[in-house]
């Protein structure tokens, strides 16, 4: 609703100055400096802010600490405090760019349930950021990191080799053989930050999926059971429920309009 009144009487009925509708903040714009601390940070990745300050002011930056130190959080360019035990396939920096095709960015975690006679069960979930396909969910009664190879190698079989996988730090992503997978591959493996479950959103949410439609549905009687209930209702999210988040369609039909690929 508009009323057609003049700015003066607006403000004398409110009894609001009107020089606070014509301020405008003096803020000076840092675009300049934030490309210069992350072309800085992308360069030396083992710098934290402190160091990042030294060099700006040896450049001849007139900026304080305090500055640069928000700066650098606000960039999202902290670094972790304990450096992961990978070798070369480990992203050290983070930079939670968001994924723009199918197989930019994959997401995968550990579920936990049982069957019906109290025995453990659990789930290694995998879903595409882009499209929300899901590759693979491999169900069994223990995991080793042998096993998230052999799950990866399925789901790539199928849907191709994604750029980077994300993953919290647990015993099963941090070993020598997925990392050695990830590197013959050209895995990028994007681990989050202790505590910070909002690095991995995407799976976190397909998690909750899994946990409402499937594992809260169904008992499972034995192994066997399990993966084809659970097999049953991957494919029933790929091909038929539709995502609020992609516009109501199927993952499927995203990952088939914007990647040639068949999907399973």
């Amino acid at each position: 609703m508009s009323f057609r009144v003049s700015l003066r009487k607006a403000c004398a009925v409110l009894k609001a100055a009107r020089s606070t509708l014509y301020y405008r903040p003096r803020k000076v714009e840092q675009a300049v400096l934030r490309k210069r601390i992350r072309e800085i940070a992308a360069s030396r990745v083992h710098y934290g802010y402190k160091r990042i300050y030294v060099l700006l002011r040896r450049e001849g930056w007139v900026v304080n600490h305090k500055r640069v130190h928000r700066l650098y959080c606000e960039e999202g360019l902290q670094k972790r405090r304990k450096v992961p035990r990978r070798r070369v396939s480990v992203k050290l920096r983070e930079e939670r760019c968001q994924a723009v095709a199918p197989n930019a960015c994959w997401s995968m975690d550990f579920m936990a349930d049982q069957l019906f006679d109290g025995r453990r069960l659990r789930l290694l979930t995998i879903v595409d950021n882009f499209s929300r396909v899901s590759p693979g969910i491999a169900v069994g009664q223990g995991f080793k990191s042998t096993d998230v190879v052999e799950a990866l190698e399925r789901a790539t079989a199928a849907y191709g080799i994604p750029q980077r996988v994300r993953v919290d730090n647990g015993p099963e992503f941090i070993a020598k053989e997925l990392d050695l997978w990830a590197y013959a591959h050209g895995v990028v493996l994007d681990f989050s930050r202790p505590g910070k479950p909002t690095d991995n959103a995407f799976i976190e949410a397909f998690n909750a999926r899994v946990r409402q439609e499937c594992l809260n549905q169904h008992w499972f009687l034995d192994l066997a059971d399990a993966k084809e209930k659970v097999e049953s209702w991957r494919a029933e999210y790929n091909q038929v429920r539709p995502h609020s988040s992609i516009g109501n369609q199927t993952p499927a039909q995203v990952f088939r309009s914007t990647f040639n690929g068949r999907v399973a």
